[in-house]
């Protein structure tokens, strides 16, 4: 299901159980409108709208254990924070693995509800973001309450 939002379209997929396996930017081929998405469809609206600051949602992406593992620690990420990726791969038991935590980090599949853009370099530069540099710093921007989208 393709989501409209301010920072341009969204496509949600949800697999049988509803749980959502995969958030990205983009349009979509096709419109799979469910219960699921529409719960998608809703929280991230209100997201947009400064409503909402965490997701209630049903997941299930595809990973390997240690990707999980990286991927349920961003969600503890307040909102409007941000971390680092070697605070990130301390937080996940794997100090010193920063690149590796990166590596899983880019390859989350579920933008925004599971916010690997709230994680930074070290020096505090934004570094990489599957969407780019910009989008992230609009996101951290909104979330920091900079900008309304």
């Amino acid at each position: 299901m393709t989501i409209e939002t301010p920072l341009g379209p969204l496509q949600a997929t949800v697999n049988a159980e509803r749980a959502l396996t995969e958030l990205k930017f983009g349009a979509g081929s096709g419109l799979q409108n469910g219960a699921g998405n529409r719960a998608v469809a809703r929280q991230l609206a209100e997201y947009f709208a400064g409503e909402r600051k965490t997701f209630d949602l049903p997941m299930a992406p595809d990973g390997t254990e240690f990707q999980k593992r990286i991927w349920d620690e961003l969600i503890r990420i307040p909102y409007g924070e941000t971390i680092s990726y070697a605070e990130l791969a301390r937080r996940v038991g794997s100090e010193g693995a920063a690149r590796a935590v990166g590596r899983a980090n880019a390859t989350n599949p579920i933008a925004i509800v599971v916010p690997c853009h709230r994680v930074i370099g070290a020096n505090g530069s934004l570094t990489g973001y599957a969407y780019g540099v910009e989008m992230k710093r609009r996101l951290l921007d909104f979330e920091r309450g900079q900008i309304r989208l």
